[in-house]
C-alpha cells in the first residue's frame, strides 16, 4: 500500500511539474492509473485532495489557477521547484562523506551512497579522507534488527504502528500500540521513543526486542511530539546513561570491560572477582544481565532482585 502511494505522488508530480498550462482534475485522473481506478467522482476528490496535501507537505509548489471557464486548474512551475545551487566546502564534504560511510551497514546504505555520488557528481569537492589511510578506525552503525527500518518511516511520515514487545523480566511479548517518534542508538543498542496509547505515557523499546512484524495503522497522533533534543534525553535516561545512584558489583577478573569503563572505583578482592562501583540509573540491570555468569550484584537489593527476575525470564526461554 506505501508503495502504491509512493508511485501514485510521484506521477502526479510529474505531471503537474510537466506541463506548461494548468491541468484540471479531470485532465489528471484521466493521466493516471490510480485516479482511473478510483470507484466514484467522491472517492477520488478524496484521494486527490490528500495527495495534493501530501504533496505540498513534502515541499512542491503547486499553483491553482483559474480559467475564463471557471474551471480550477493545477500546475507546478519548474522555476518555482528549483532549488539553489549546491556548494559545500570542504569540511562539510568530510563530514557527509564520513556520515555516508557510517551506513555502510545499515539499510540506508545504498540511499546514503547514492546521495554521495550525486553530490560529487554535481561539483562537491573531494575531502580527505582520515578512514581511509587509517583503515583500523571504521565508524560504523550496526542495523540488524527488521523493525528499523519500518520503524524508521513510520517516524518520519508520523505514523502509528503496533508491534509484539518482550520486556527483558518477561517471558512472554505483548502488543503495543505506539506513536513513534524517533530512533536513537545508545551503546550499540537501537531504542525506538514514542507514545504507548494504552498506558498514556512516554515508553522507549529496545528494538532488539521487538517480536514479529512492525505493522502501520491509520490515523493522527493523538499527542504532540516533543522536542528532539527532549526525545534523546528521555532515551539517554531510559538506557541507563542518567545515573542517579551507585551500584556495588563483584566482576570476574579479566571480564566485562564496558563495564570497567564506567566504574569510579575498581578494587582486586584477590579470589578471581573484583568489586567495582558502578553510577546507577535506569536500564542498568537489563546491561547487567547481558554479563552474565560472569557479574554479581551486591548493593542496592532492588538492582539484584531486577537482575535476578530478568536471569529468571531468559531461563524459562
Amino acid at each position: 500500500m506505501a508503495i502504491a502511494k509512493a508511485e501514485r505522488l510521484m506521477n502526479l508530480a510529474l505531471c503537474l511539474l510537466g506541463t506548461r498550462r494548468p491541468l484540471s482534475k479531470r485532465e489528471l485522473r484521466g493521466s493516471i492509473e490510480a485516479y482511473l481506478e478510483a470507484g466514484s467522482d467522491d472517492s477520488f476528490n478524496r484521494m486527490f485532495e490528500r495527495d495534493k496535501d501530501d504533496l505540498r507537505e513534502l515541499g512542491l509548489v503547486i499553483e491553482t489557477v483559474e480559467n475564463l471557464d471557471g474551471d480550477t486548474g493545477y500546475l507546478a512551475r519548474r522555476d518555482s521547484n528549483r532549488l539553489p545551487p549546491i556548494t559545500l566546502d570542504a569540511e562539510e564534504a568530510a563530514a557527509l562523506g564520513l556520515a555516508a560511510k557510517v551506513w555502510q551497514q545499515a539499510r540506508l546504505a545504498g540511499a546514503a551512497s547514492g546521495a554521495l555520488q550525486k553530490l560529487r557528481a554535481a561539483g562537491m569537492p573531494e575531502a580527505e579522507d582520515a578512514y581511509e589511510v587509517h583503515s583500523a578506525l571504521e565508524p560504523r552503525i550496526p542495523v540488524h534488527e527488521a523493525a528499523f527500518e519500518p520503524l524508521m518511516l513510520a517516524c518520519r511520515d508520523r505514523r502509528p504502528v503496533t508491534f509484539d514487545y518482550r520486556k527483558a523480566n518477561s517471558a512472554r511479548s505483548e502488543q503495543r500500540q505506539v506513536e513513534p517518534w524517533t530512533l536513537e542508538c545508545w551503546r550499540g543498542h537501537w531504542y525506538l521513543a514514542g507514545w504507548d496509547r494504552e498506558r498514556g505515557a512516554e515508553r522507549v523499546f529496545r528494538l532488539s526486542r521487538i517480536t514479529g512484524k512492525v505493522r502501520s495503522r491509520a490515523g493522527a497522533f493523538s499527542t504532540e511530539v516533543p522536542d528532539v533534543v527532549t526525545v534523546r534525553e528521555t532515551v539517554e535516561s531510559w538506557a541507563g546513561e542518567t545515573a542517579t545512584r551507585t551500584a556495588r558489583i563483584r566482576l570476574r577478573a579479566g571480564a566485562g570491560y564496558p563495564l570497567r569503563s564506567r566504574a569510579t572505583a575498581v578494587r582486586d578482592r584477590g579470589d578471581g572477582w573484583d568489586e567495582l562501583e558502578i553510577p546507577y540509573g535506569h536500564g542498568l540491570d537489563a546491561w547487567l544481565v547481558e554479563f552474565g555468569p560472569d557479574v554479581v550484584v551486591d548493593e542496592p537489593a532492588d538492582l539484584r532482585a531486577d537482575v535476578v527476575d530478568r536471569l529468571r525470564a531468559v531461563a524459562k526461554d
